[in-house]
């Protein structure tokens, strides 16, 4: 593991200090007051390579700019039935804290289907989700615990993993390789639940392939990981999937309980993070007003290294199990973000 030193964060702020001012101003929306906590997260993406950094910091930069991400919080996917559709078929949301205050982000890997909108919109709501987190919720745990939060937590659940659609594969290598290129090391540990047979078999033909950096947040928990995860989260904060009542309420994203309130399903557009979230960007449009539709972004450029990892891990899906798994694994980032 690479020892990012003083001497090389002083390096890269020099180069920093010189950027044009446009990518000076996305930078300050990138780092939230924590310029040297950014400056190390690049760092230790490009293994302490001050050049390398540079460029990537760069390169993403002005990808923000090219691409105005620092309106896309003023942008509400419209209309709101579209968001919801959104929200049914790539589940994804926010269920709490951990005990350290970092936010708990759960990903239903095995049950999203990418099938209700097209891959500019849910690309657009991971975006505003990723930024969201960095600009909104960091920032306010950072505030409530009285120390630095710049990173989440991940829990993925693996129940009902039969993705198979090359249109699925597209959709996560954009997500992950915006992820990978723009928000690094926004991740402390990625914690599987609910993993089939399969996903184990695959797991360990594909770890061997993974960074070192990588392989060290990843922890496969047994059965539901509701024991282990309650190590480190409140059981208020525990994911709906890791059975927290008992009654194994599965993954789905049902809107309301049969008592007419709303779930703890925190994949739900009815869930309190989606509201707030989602209310958040309609606030921001009526302060700068945006054209509606969906955003296109540009797809950065997948690193030659990531194709060759990805390429290898959907040879290993094929031969263990056809092309149902390869989606799940890259939701986890091949080089961790």
């Amino acid at each position: 593991m690479v020892f990012i030193t003083e001497e090389i964060i002083r390096q890269l702020q020099k180069l920093m200090d010189d950027i044009d001012e446009p990518l000076k101003r996305t930078f300050q929306n990138v780092h939230q007051g924590y310029p040297t906590e950014t400056l190390v997260r690049f760092l230790k993406a490009r293994d302490g390579n001050v050049s390398k950094t540079h460029k990537m910091l760069l390169d993403s930069l002005n990808w923000r700019v090219q691409n105005d991400i620092d309106n896309i919080l003023s942008k509400p996917i419209l209309p709101s039935n579209l968001y919801r559709a959104i929200r049914d078929s790539h589940l994804v949301g926010m269920s709490g804290y951990s005990k350290e205050g970092l936010p708990i982000i759960a990903i239903g890997a095995g049950l999203s289907s990418f099938d209700k909108a097209s891959v500019n919109y849910y690309v657009q709501s991971h975006i505003q989700m990723n930024e969201y987190r960095d600009r909104v919720l960091l920032p306010s745990a950072t505030k409530k615990f009285g120390r630095h939060i710049g990173t989440c937590i991940k829990v993925l659940d693996m129940t009902g993993l039969r993705l198979s659609s090359l249109n699925h594969i597209k959709i996560l290598t954009a997500i992950s390789t915006i992820d990978e290129l723009n928000y690094p090391e926004k991740t402390d540990a990625y914690y599987i639940v609910n993993a089939p047979y399969v996903f184990s078999a695959c797991w360990k033909a594909v770890r061997p392939l993974l960074q070192e950096r990588t392989k060290l947040k990843v922890q496969v928990l047994p059965g539901s990981g509701k024991n282990e995860l309650l190590k480190i989260m409140d059981y208020a904060s525990l994911p709906h999937f890791c059975n927290r009542d008992g009654s194994g309420s599965g993954s789905g994203s049902s809107r309301h309980s049969r008592n007419g309130k709303v779930d703890n399903n925190c994949f739900s557009m009815d869930h309190a993070f989606h509201q707030q979230l989602y209310n958040y960007t309609k606030q921001q449009a009526e302060v700068t007003p945006m054209k509606g539709g969906s955003v296109r972004v540009a797809f950065p450029e997948p690193d030659p290294d990531d194709i060759k990892i990805s390429e290898t891990i959907e040879s290993e899906f094929q031969k263990l199990h056809g092309n149902e798994t390869c989606n799940a694994f890259l939701e986890i980032k091949i080089n961790g973000d």
